[in-house]
Parts: C-alpha cells; structure tokens; sequence
C-alpha cells in the first residue's frame, strides 16, 4: 500500500482551485489552535490512532467519498493516521513535509 502525497504547493493551487477537499490536521489540539490551515477540521492522531488499537470503528464523520489531506507538524504522524484510515477505506493524501513545509511554501509566497 502506497500512501499518495501531495506537496503544498499542489494543495494551495488546489484550493485555490475550489476543488473539494477535506483537510485534517491531527495534531494536539493546542497546536491545532496555535496554527491550522484555513478550513482544517482537527481529529487528534491519538483519536485515529485509537481506531487501529481495538478494533471498534469510532465515528470520525469524514466522508469517505472526498479525498482527505491528512496533516500534521512534519508528516510523520499524518503518514501512520493515512495508513490506518487507508484501511477503512478512506481516500488518503498526505501534506508532504507538514505544516513546517507547507509554512515555509506560504513564506515565499509573500516574498
């Protein structure tokens, strides 16, 4: 199983684009309020993380027909959430890099 990646600036001109995503950021929800792309939805990855443990399908309420872009500080964490939501059959892309590159793309935007 191969988990597709998308680099920021791929997502930016996306949603610029109006295309229909769903971004999920699943980090601390402290660090979520301390900064979050516009339009995230937070599901801590512990939450996600949970789902891989037992077994029991927790309600996420995403939808599976839309893709999501998982999100987190570096991608590490939003690559292990990718794979266990791969698995319930949710369309899966993960932010290459996290919100450090996804920061640092928007940076030389404004340059």
């Amino acid at each position: 199983m191969t988990i597709k990646r998308i680099t920021p600036k791929e997502l930016h001109e996306r949603m610029k684009g109006g295309d229909k995503l769903v971004l999920l950021d699943v980090r601390a929800e402290e660090k979520y309020h301390e900064f979050h792309i516009d339009e995230s939805r937070n599901i801590p990855k512990t939450t996600i993380f949970d789902l891989d443990g037992d077994g029991s399908d927790i309600q996420l309420s995403l939808p599976k027909a839309a893709e999501i872009i998982i999100t987190c500080t570096t991608g590490n964490s939003a690559a292990k959430c990718a794979e266990i939501l791969d698995t319930r059959d949710y369309k899966v892309t993960v932010l290459d890099g996290g919100l450090t590159a996804w920061k640092a793309y928007m940076s030389l935007l404004k340059d």
